[in-house]
């Protein structure tokens, strides 16, 4: 299965990811993650959320906006 997203850019640190405007709402499933993250929009219509802490095994998900969601993901 292709992952609903490109990485743009992978370092130790962080990933910058995008989520292109024309992606179907069904792809974007809920999902928990092995390790703490920060999660920070760079690009998007709904950027009033600057970044967001996820805690491990928390469960979450990307809800699809108008355009072009960009975010840069921190392992921490």
């Amino acid at each position: 299965m292709d992952r609903p997203y490109t990485n743009l850019e992978t370092t130790k640190e962080y990933v910058i990811r995008e989520f292109d405007e024309n992606i179907d709402p069904i792809e974007l499933m809920w999902y928990r993650d092995n390790e703490d993250r920060l999660v920070e929009v760079l690009e998007g219509s709904n950027k009033e959320e600057v970044s967001i802490c996820i805690k491990k095994h928390q469960c979450h998900r990307v809800i699809k906006g108008n355009d072009t969601l960009k975010l840069k993901i921190y392992k921490l």
